[in-house]
């Protein structure tokens, strides 16, 4: 049977079957993303490689997501679903052969690439597929098939936590990249056994490519040129110092404003404006993270510190199951505003709660991002669709890319400068020595060759080396510096370098002590990012009131789906 694209619907069967096929899909990313964040230890000693180029891998499996996410749209309509699905099926398997064959850092930079490759790809097309085929509830099909991302966590995280001895080789562990091809290979069986696929809403309404490009505008390609050339320039090896982002806000300016005459149209404000959202918004989400997990070790014990992000995924994955809930009562808007308050208490209690009282801040942290992405892909599904895959994919792909380029440099100098007042306060006279230039050079214990022995046996020569301890006087470390974020100042202060020279055990403890302090309070400064959010989502729904209440855009010769039924179909192949 040849496949189709189905302007008459199709059946529950086929739909079931294609939503299921997606959902493990992104299963699958998440389950080789939760892996990548639990191994970096591993790959330091395997690679003999710092922790930062473990993050260079981390990274290589990240940033081309969005790219390929952005590029792909662009493509998506023209190969088909099916297509596009093979190829992410080649790219995620490629990727799990040569993480486990990888006997190099470049070998593994490329298994990671290639990971990112094939989750742009999975991402570009599962978006734009599920708005096709829930025309009528895209909001709340969107959160059900965004709860696959999280469900891999959960099953990657278990299943390494459970079956990864923690003082393991990597050789040894890196089997467990074969559980990821689980997924992999069942979603792409599964869209194998699909002849009939849906056509996307913009094209059966007989939208012109032309017409979706003014949809994204020169306000969209501007922020989208922006954010791309940062990243890949960066990628590159471009040094443009403390004027990258000047640089790329020029470069975006120029190509958006030729875009926007090429087109003929400036795009919608209101999506420009939920591309910038995606920046407090990913950092909320994804970027606090690391700090929470951070935060739940004194609780958990480091033992179980891996947990925790596994705890935050199980919650997010069973709340977005049931997002047709709080859909029934209000507008996408609404619940952004509902997120953004719960995300705000959460992070304010984290900040100074300790003991038990972590779990419950932990709680309302996890229920306020559940829903953020989700939700802001629905929101752009239903008011753009015109814009088809471009719209509904730039705006996720904005987030992925400023979540590296703001996010954690962002919360990173957060934690530095205040880090920084706390040793500056408790320690100011070594600060200040620091600053002169004056700190005494360290003592350090280095082993070396002492002498010789040669010895005759019936085996041949033998060496036999002894070495004896020599204290020597290495280099005074640099403690202080003063670092900018995007040209603002702020101090910054090597930790661990400055508690070699206090010598007072009590000083030591005290200043620990504080520092874990700092590091919770810090995490109010995080909780500005939902407030940016809530305020823009308060003038949204003030905005939907003026002209009448929030509604869907529905394109004229969309099929049958007139209106928007947030309870509508129940969960495809699930009895609810």
């Amino acid at each position: 049977m040849s496949d189709v694209t189905c302007k008459t619907g199709l059946t529950e069967s086929e739909k079931s079957k294609l939503f299921w096929a997606s959902f493990l899909a992104l299963t699958a990313a998440g389950v080789g993303f939760v892996f990548r964040v639990m191994i970096p230890k591993l790959w330091s000693n395997e690679f003999e490689i710092s922790l930062a180029e473990v993050g260079g891998l981390t990274g290589a499996a990240l940033w081309p997501i969005a790219i390929t996410m952005v590029l792909f749209s662009l493509l998506v309509d023209k190969i088909g679903y099916k297509v596009s699905m093979f190829c992410a099926f080649a790219l995620q398997a490629l990727s799990v052969v040569l993480t486990v064959m990888a006997k190099s850092y470049d070998a593994m930079w490329y298994a990671c690439f290639f990971a990112g490759l094939g989750h742009g790809v999975v991402e570009a097309v599962i978006n734009p597929l599920c708005a096709s085929i829930y025309r009528e509830q895209k909001s709340k099909m969107l959160n059900i098939l965004h709860a696959s991302w999280p469900a891999g966590i959960v099953i990657g995280g278990l299943a390494y936590y459970f079956m990864i001895q923690e003082s393991v080789a990597w050789d040894a562990a890196k089997w467990i990249f074969w559980i990821m091809l689980i997924p992999v290979a069942i979603y792409a069986i599964l869209f194998a056994m699909c002849h009939k696929f849906p056509v996307d809403e913009r094209v059966e309404a007989n939208v012109s490519n032309s017409d979706m490009l003014k949809e994204f505008g020169g306000l969209g390609a501007g922020l989208a040129i922006t954010f791309l050339f940062y990243e890949l320039s960066n990628q590159l090896g471009f040094n443009f110092g403390d004027t990258h982002l000047t640089i790329s806000i020029i470069v975006g300016i120029v190509g958006g404003t030729a875009f926007g005459f090429a087109v003929g149209s400036k795009g919608k404000w209101l999506f420009f404006i939920l591309c910038l959202i995606m920046i407090p918004l990913a950092t909320a989400e994804i970027a606090t993270d690391g700090w929470i997990q951070t935060l739940m070790q004194p609780v958990l014990g480091t033992k179980y510190s891996q947990l925790a992000i596994v705890c935050s995924a199980g919650i997010m994955m069973i709340l977005r199951f049931f997002a047709g809930v709080p859909l029934k009562y209000m507008s996408p808007p609404a619940l952004l505003l509902l997120s953004s308050v719960f995300s705000i208490i959460g992070l304010f209690a984290l900040s100074s709660v300790s003991g038990a009282g972590i779990f419950v801040a932990f709680t309302f942290y996890a229920v306020g991002q559940t829903f953020y992405w989700p939700t802001v892909l629905g929101f752009v599904a239903e008011q753009f669709p015109k814009g088809g895959a471009m719209t509904l994919n730039t705006v996720s792909a904005m987030g992925l890319l400023t979540v590296g380029i703001f996010g954690f440099p962002f919360l990173g100098a957060v934690q530095d400068s205040y880090n920084a007042k706390t040793v500056i306060a408790q320690q100011p006279a070594l600060i200040e020595q620091a600053k002169a230039g004056n700190l005494p050079a360290l003592e350090v214990e280095a082993k070396v060759e002492a002498d010789v022995k040669v010895e005759e046996s019936a085996e041949g020569k033998e060496a036999e080396v002894a070495a004896e301890v020599k204290v020597e006087k290495a280099e005074a470390p640099a403690i202080y510096t003063q670092k900018s974020f995007f040209s603002v100042k702020y101090d910054s202060v090597n930790v661990a370098e400055a508690k070699k020279y206090i010598t007072d055990e009590a000083a030591l403890e005290k200043l620990d002590a504080q520092l874990q302090k700092t590091g919770q309070s810090s995490l109010k400064v995080a909780a500005v990012l939902p407030g940016i959010m809530a305020i823009a989502f308060i003038l949204m729904i003030i905005y939907y009131k003026s002209i009448g209440g929030y509604k869907p855009v529905v394109l004229e010769g969309g099929g049958d789906n007139k209106h928007d039924d947030p309870e509508g179909e129940p969960i495809p192949g699930v009895e609810l």
